[in-house]
Order: structure tokens, then sequence, then C-alpha cells
């Protein structure tokens, strides 16, 4: 991979995440309206649809084996993951959800160094992914309230990470098949929205059209399924196939770092100075992930002498 392809998925991997952390902005405004289930559901139909008018050629997959890669990607990051995190808001604070989401990266280093070629642990990334969980605890926490476990929720919480790192290293194997990226995230979605049928019946959908067709609402959730879906997706699986699961996944540190900056924008809340620490660990953890191994230090490590 040369210097420009690896800039382009820093690039993608960074926007994703900018407007994946904006996100908690736009559906706590829509949870005035309608359920988690109902903005989950609108939010990928939307998508879908979008990534249909963008790219309308048909994928034909070229082995059956490779459809059920998307079918479990699709299972994975659009149905499990976020009925989980949604569930698990339920039972625990959104303060325990979000330092336990992080932690998305490390399932994410374990099961690309069991499953895909090339995707070895390093030390820097275990340094960093230190680092940055102690900056998001800071961040979610503002050093003002106490941890408080709710072991169903917060159980919850951590199988929507690892359903996440299963899904960033199946998009891994899916970038593999070569094919077009907007058709094979549009093929995640369709799959997803299949598996997330059961899920209707078992939440209730109702949306309210009324609440819906009002400004505020109508741009929030063209705004989740615009950028939050069909682009971000199609970046972040860009991402992955140019930088690899682990590198791209360590972005998702800088979520919480997003959400507070953009809380303070549109909300005009204050940050603690606790949070301001936070944030500057976060980042440092991220950067630290990504610090490159020197031949020597690259050695030792595979050699176990770390």
């Amino acid at each position: 991979m040369d210097r420009r392809q690896e800039i382009t998925g820093h690039l993608f991997a960074f926007i994703t995440i900018f407007i994946w952390g904006t996100t908690f902005i736009s559906t706590k405004i829509l949870l005035k309206a309608i359920s988690p289930t109902e903005v989950l559901f609108l939010r990928f139909t939307i998508g879908f649809i979008v990534l249909l008018v963008a790219y309308p050629r048909r994928l034909r997959v070229k082995k059956r084996k490779q459809e059920l890669y998307f079918a479990a990607a699709g299972l994975c990051g659009v149905t499990l993951y976020y009925l989980l995190e949604n569930i698990a808001l339920t039972y625990t604070f959104a303060s325990n959800v979000g330092v336990i989401i992080s932690i998305a990266p490390f399932f994410t280093a374990i099961l690309a160094h069991l499953f895909l070629d090339g995707e070895k642990l390093r030390l820097q990334f275990f340094i960093g992914f230190a680092v940055a969980v102690i900056g998001i605890f800071l961040i979610s926490f503002n050093g003002s309230s106490h941890l408080k476990l709710n072991p169903l929720g917060d159980i919850l919480a951590v199988l929507a990470a690892v359903i996440w790192a299963a899904y960033s290293v199946l998009t891994k194997k899916i970038s593999g098949f070569h094919y077009n990226t907007i058709q094979a995230t549009r093929r995640i979605f369709f799959y997803g929205l299949i598996f997330m049928i059961p899920a209707l019946f078992l939440f209730e959908f109702e949306p309210n059209l009324d609440q819906l067709i009002q400004p505020v609402n109508l741009f929030n959730i063209l705004f989740l399924g615009l950028g939050a879906s069909a682009l971000c997706f199609v970046t972040w699986n860009s991402a992955v196939k140019l930088l690899g699961a682990v590198k791209t996944s360590v972005y998702i540190y800088m979520v919480p770092v997003i959400t507070v900056v953009t809380s303070v924008l549109v909300l005009h809340e204050t940050i603690p100075r606790t949070s301001v620490f936070g944030i500057v660990l976060t980042l440092a953890g991220l950067f630290i992930s990504e610090i490159k191994t020197s031949a020597k230090t690259k050695g030792a490590l595979e050699s176990g002498r770390f």
C-alpha cells in the first residue's frame, strides 16, 4: 500500500468517526418522537435506498460462500450491534455503555489476529488502548459520578463491542472479494434490514408520521440515513479495506471526544477539566496505537522480548 492510499484510508476513517460522533445529538432529538427500533429501521432503510440510487447496478456474487459473509456482516454490523446497544441503554447508564463500547478495538485486534492474515498484535496498540480507555472513562464520567455496574446492561454493551469487532473482521474479508464498495455496503444493509424484521414485531414499530415530518425530526432522520448510514458505512468499509480492521478500529476512540465537543457547540454544554484531560488522553492513545514500529523493535516484538 502506497502513502497516498494510507492517507486516503485515514481520511475515510476520520470522516466516518466525525459524523458518527455527532449522531448522539440527532438520535437524542429523535427519541423524543419515535422509538429506538423505529430510528434504527428508518435510518438504514433510507441508507439502502440512497445507495441503490447512487449505484443501481446489481451485485452478482461469484460464490455462494461469499453471500454468507454479506449476511453475517448485515446481522452483526447493522442488526445485532445497534439492537444490543439500544437495549443496553435501557438497563444501564449511557456513560457505562460509552466506556464499554470503546473497547471494541481490543476485540477487533484479537479477532483480526486469529482470522486475518497480516493483522498482527503490536505492543503499541495495547499501550494506546489502555491510555485511550482511561481518557474515555474520564470523558464519560466527567469526574463527578461514580461507576455503577448494572450487570445485564453492561454485559449487553460488551456483547455489542464484540459484535462490532466481528463486523470489522467480516468487512475486511469482504473487501478481499474486490466488489464495488457501494454495492457491497448495500448488500450488507439489505441483510441487516431482513434480520431486523423480527425485532420490529418484538418492539413496537408504529412511527408517528406527524412527528416525523416535523422539520427538526425530518432533518435528523435524513442525517442519520444519508450521512451516518449510507455515507459512513461506505467510508468505514473503504477505510477497513485500505488500512485493515485493527488500524481503522482505533478511530472508535475519537467518538466520545467528538460527541463532547459537539455537545458544547450545539447544546452549549460545558466541558469539565477532567473531560478536557480525558480528551487529551484519548487522542494520545490514538496516536500511540498508530506509531510505526521500527524493524529492530518489530523483530523484538515477534521474538517475544517485550
